[in-house]
């Protein structure tokens, strides 16, 4: 597609099974974007994205994209570079778009947003659920009251990922997509954040903080996989102000099936029902004000086009960044203390959100 005059420059870092599959095409496919810059390992592999997409620029050196300048940047590398190549894109003067999880270490997450706000640069974190049609009304909804003050949520999530994090098949659907990942050194070793914590429940979690605004203080989890790494959690967590929730998910959904994605929220007048995998949110009140919302089959079905486009958009001066840094940074500091608390035999553990940080 033809590119406009005052295009916007973009950068990815990470052009891997994700990166090559979706993010590069929803930007090749909009004529405000210019394709700067691509960075990835394997100097063959390199040259074959850069050659079929069209980008200006190739290295297997990220430094050499951010020293061109570009706009905005996508990092979508194994999780524990993300911390390092978010930081430099940030230094760079670049809007970023980070995949999840945002890091691996909470810490370093809320050191982004930190860096992010003071070099007056968007932080968009790549949660494609809180971008799908109608989310921002159910958003709405529960910040003007539909439930009333929050007392409980049930936060629950299974995915078709079992074969992702354990064993050495894959996903059948690799096998028609742009790079074949290396699940192996991705997903399946602890130490560059594999398991089905930061792997699934990055979106879950994410979703739930986006929602509500509230603010988690401790968690108690217990968490089990058949190796090193996590495929099942559970877990209770407290928030600032008493709330509770009780989160839970599973690498268990026969690939080719929705993801079972289910949140219940409940509050002092009422409770909100949401199933994004039956594409439906329905608030029943103490008053009788019940409501549903109409949604269409296959409208939440996930996909990731939205933090891709909300980037170039922000990067632009407008649009709206519904998955901002502080709720992936308070999401990572979920997940790190649930892990935490598994290895502590379920005790109750804080969750790191640094003094005087609020969520969106």
């Amino acid at each position: 597609m033809a590119t406009t005059d005052n295009a916007v420059p973009v950068a990815v870092i990470g052009a891997g099974w994700y990166g090559a599959q979706n993010h590069i095409p929803v930007l090749a496919a909009r004529p405000d974007v210019r394709l700067d810059g691509v960075c990835r390992l394997g100097a063959a592999e390199l040259e074959r994205v850069r050659a079929h997409f069209g980008f200006a620029f190739a290295s297997e050196d990220h430094r050499a994209l951010l020293a061109r300048r570009p706009r905005a940047v996508i990092v979508s590398t194994p999780h524990h570079l993300h911390y390092a190549q978010t930081r430099d894109a940030i230094a760079a003067g670049a809007h970023v778009m980070c995949e999840k999880p945002m890091t691996l270490l909470a810490a370093e997450a809320w050191d982004l947003v930190a860096r992010a706000r003071a070099a007056g640069v968007q932080l968009v974190i790549a949660n494609g659920h809180q971008y799908l049609d109608g989310v921002g009304e159910v958003r709405r909804m529960i910040r003007d009251g539909a439930v009333g003050r929050v007392e409980h949520i049930l936060c629950t999530f299974v995915t078709c990922t079992r074969a992702v994090f354990s064993g050495d098949v894959g996903l059948r659907s690799w096998k028609t997509t742009f790079f074949p990942p290396d699940h192996h050194s991705t997903w399946q070793d602890p130490s560059h954040g594999g398991g089905f914590a930061y792997g699934q429940l990055s979106h879950s979690l994410a979703m739930m903080l986006w929602l509500t605004g509230l603010k988690p203080e401790a968690v108690s989890a217990h968490c089990w996989g058949t190796g090193e790494v996590d495929l099942v959690d559970a877990g209770a967590l407290r928030f600032e102000g008493g709330a509770v929730a009780s989160l839970s998910g599973a690498a268990a959904m026969p690939e080719g099936q929705r993801p079972f994605l289910r949140l219940v929220i409940t509050g002092d007048q009422g409770v909100l029902d949401i199933s994004f995998d039956g594409d439906h949110c329905e608030l029943r009140r103490n008053d009788g004000a019940n409501r549903r919302l109409a949604i269409a089959p296959g409208q939440w079905e996930y996909r990731c086009d939205g933090p891709v486009n909300a980037l170039v958009d922000l990067a632009c001066g407008r649009g709206e960044n519904c998955s901002p840094g502080e709720v992936g940074a308070a999401t990572v500091s979920i997940i790190e203390a649930m892990l935490r608390s598994s290895k502590a035999g379920g005790r109750s553990e804080r969750v790191e959100i640094p003094a005087g940080e609020r969520l969106p």
